[in-house]
């Protein structure tokens, strides 16, 4: 097979005849097929990207797939035949695929018969090309087939041929195998006898369609193609779903064609991609295919100029994607209203709202300013892209992004405590941070944006990104200290929209496969956390830790000079707890938290000059503190332990017990905040930066 680049893409020399490398869309997804007026304007870039080819194929047609027997009722065959009308005028090859393999029995004649008057329908409406499609169906044959045919591969040949031969074998003819890819070949491609006999039995004007090693194939290889063309004794077909997403509603692909050397062209007759089920998004699945089609090692003229860095020398998949998305910004900045086009067109006409100027709001001193949307830029585009790249791969930015949550999460704990991290923890910290604010800038732009055909395509996938990234933002910052722990990661009872996933989502972590795909094979497991009573060797780790937790207060807040409270002698220990009224936690780096209790705080109030004539002594005699390091992000051993104490209390006869909390410790004021139980007091001689609150036992 000899390829060569023309304006009419690429020409395959076979019979005597030149026959044009097929090079193009297939809608073949399952989910709301594309509308009449999104096909036509697929054909317009087609034609302007010079692919040559488009395959009907929509699984939820009904008339396609489920109900293949019925012919076309009058306004369906209108719109049908202004489809193909339309194709033709862009020079597109419109093929007509039917799926008759859910129910046919391919020994009746009666059924070979209306396969035969369903296509014959569609040639009268001006199609001459066709496709048979076998994919997604049970293997076994009815009882009446296994008397007629040898193997179910021999059912299916015989009928296709028959068709073939019926509609005068037509140029363009495409066979879909129930083993489309290698790995559903029994026991393998080179010794699968469905195949061989596809191979041995199919007329050779058929063209076979082929997905690849898998149904979604990550990369497909020359010596792969080699393979099963020698068995299917031609090149094959190439249906792509790299970029399909039905399979999956909370993902959608907007990066490069990739992972196809350019020296599969020659041995290929032809690459169709099955893109996302959203049309307007496959922009960049359809422009780079394009790019790549005209990237054969023999073309005269290419789109994309590649540098010796790159692994093919004919192909760049970044280069390619940049083409794409420079081109699509254009298509985001133009409006989608018909009439704003004619606006444009005549300036001469008065502009319908004339009392605009007059009656605008002007914002007065000291107002908000009037909202302005920041335009669409290129390194928006190129952040989406990396968002929602590729099945098998993340954006280099959406990586960066993983890479450094996972980082940050799995050094908070030595960063706590090891003040030499510290530095580098922050600086990252506010990396990521930067990270995350990109990303919600551009959604803010594309949700500006002027093309609204394109944003409510991408809208549900950008706001569900949007709200991850803000999610994994806050958890960053209560990490670091930096910002009060999320209520939506780690709250009892938290919203629904601050988890992830649906039942679906439930099920899959449930099984012993989930995960296998994730960035990190071997995602950090829940902390395990131990409660245990105090002992005077913990008196160390305890003034270290509330030493800490006052450093960071100092940090967030200033240099500040912090009135005595009951609750600092009790942490630094020149107030010892009362007897089994004192918790550790632990978990696998040692001591990170703890709760500590005194029976009688009146006594104590003396040594900080508390007036001990406060009746809140009388109602809440007892105090409790403690503090636990940012590294603990769950808050349920916090719970535990006040749960345990304020048990012990009560069963030694206190009535009521209180805290002492600062506003810059906005870790455990949130979290005794949060408490059903405790509410604040009115406690004279507090100082203004200190809250009381207290719950009865």
């Amino acid at each position: 097979m000899s390829v060569m680049a023309t304006s009419t893409n690429f020409s395959e020399k076979t019979e005597g005849r030149d026959r044009r490398f097929i090079g193009g869309v297939v809608e073949g997804f399952y989910g709301r097929p594309w509308t009449m007026e999104q096909r036509t304007e697929l054909f317009k870039r087609e034609q302007k990207w010079d692919l040559n080819t488009y395959l009907y194929a929509p699984k939820d047609d009904y008339k396609h797939r489920m109900y293949w027997r019925d012919l076309y009722s009058p306004e369906e065959a209108v719109q049908l035949i202004a489809l193909i009308s339309a194709a033709r005028q862009h020079n597109i090859d419109f093929i007509y695929a039917i799926s008759p393999g859910l129910d046919i029995t391919f020994s009746n004649p009666k059924e070979v018969a209306a396969l035969k008057r369903k296509l014959d329908q569609v040639r009268d409406f001006g199609c001459c090309s066709f496709s048979l499609l076998f994919d997604d169906i049970e293997a076994d044959m009815c009882p009446a087939d296994k008397q007629a045919f040898s193997s179910f591969a021999h059912a299916q040949v015989a009928i296709t041929n028959e068709v073939y031969q019926h509609l005068r074998e037509p140029e363009t003819f495409l066979f879909c195998p129930t083993d489309y890819c290698a790995a559903f070949c029994t026991p393998n491609v080179s010794q699968s006898s469905y195949l061989r006999t596809v191979g041995d039995t199919l007329l050779p004007g058929i063209d076979v369609l082929w997905t690849g090693p898998k149904v979604v194939s990550h990369k497909i290889s020359v010596e792969s193609i080699e393979e099963v063309s020698s068995i299917l004794k031609r090149a094959p077909v190439i249906w792509d779903n790299i970029h399909a997403n039905d399979y999956d509603p909370q993902r959608i692909f907007m990066g490069p064609y990739k992972d196809r050397p350019t020296e599969l062209i020659p041995k290929l007759r032809g690459v169709l991609t099955n893109p996302n089920c959203e049309f307007y998004p496959n922009f960049v699945a359809i422009h780079t295919l394009a790019t790549w089609c005209k990237a054969s090692p023999d073309a005269a003229a290419r789109d994309v100029e590649m540098g010796d860095e790159e692994q093919d020398p004919c192909y760049s998949p970044h280069k390619a994607l940049m083409l794409a998305l420079t081109d699509w910004l254009e298509e985001f900045m133009c409006t989608d209203q018909p009439t704003a086009c004619l606006k444009k067109e005549s300036s001469e006409e008065e502009p319908m709202q004339t009392d605009l100027g007059e009656h605008s709001y002007v914002p007065g001193p000291g107002e908000n300013p009037l909202y302005t949307a920041e335009p669409l830029t290129l390194d928006d585009l190129k952040l989406l892209s990396d968002l929602f790249y590729l099945p098998y791969e993340y954006g280099s930015t959406a990586k960066t992004m993983l890479h450094e949550l996972n980082w940050l999460k799995s050094h908070s704990q030595a960063a706590a405590v090891d003040t030499d991290q510290t530095a580098e923890w922050r600086s990252r910290a506010r990396q990521f941070d930067d990270m995350c604010e990109a990303v919600v800038r551009m959604f803010n732009r594309l949700s500006n944006a002027p093309n609204r055909r394109i944003l409510y395509d991408l809208y549900n996938y950008i706001c569900d990104i949007k709200s991850g990234v803000h999610l994994a933002q806050a958890y960053v910052k209560s990490l670091g200290g930096l910002g009060k722990p999320s209520a939506q990661l780690m709250g009892a009872d938290p919203e629904p929209w601050g988890f992830r996933g649906g039942l679906s989502g439930e099920f899959q972590r449930m099984l012993p496969g989930h995960g296998n795909r994730d960035l990190f094979k071997h995602p950090p497991k829940t902390a395990v956390y131990c409660i245990r009573p105090y002992c005077p060797e913990d008196k160390m780790d305890i003034q270290r830790i509330f030493t800490n937790m006052q450093q960071e207060r100092r940090i967030k807040v200033g240099s500040m000079t912090d009135a005595p409270l009951i609750s600092d002698l009790l942490s630094t220990g020149e107030i010892p707890p009362s007897p089994q009224c004192a918790l550790v936690l632990e978990d696998d780096m040692g001591p990170c938290g703890y709760m500590l209790a005194l029976m009688d705080a009146k006594a104590a109030a003396a040594s900080v000059q508390k007036d001990t004539r406060d009746r809140v002594f009388e109602d809440f005699p007892s105090l409790i503190t403690g503090q636990v390091l940012p590294r603990v992000t769950d808050p349920s051993p916090a719970k535990r332990m006040i749960a345990q104490l304020l048990s012990t209390i009560r069963s030694c006869g206190s009535k009521g017990v209180f805290c002492e909390l600062r506003h810059s410790d906005r870790r455990m004021l949130d979290f005794y905040t949060k408490s059903s139980s405790f509410q604040p007091l009115k406690m004279d001689g507090l100082p203004p930066d200190v809250i009381a609150m207290g719950t009865g036992l």
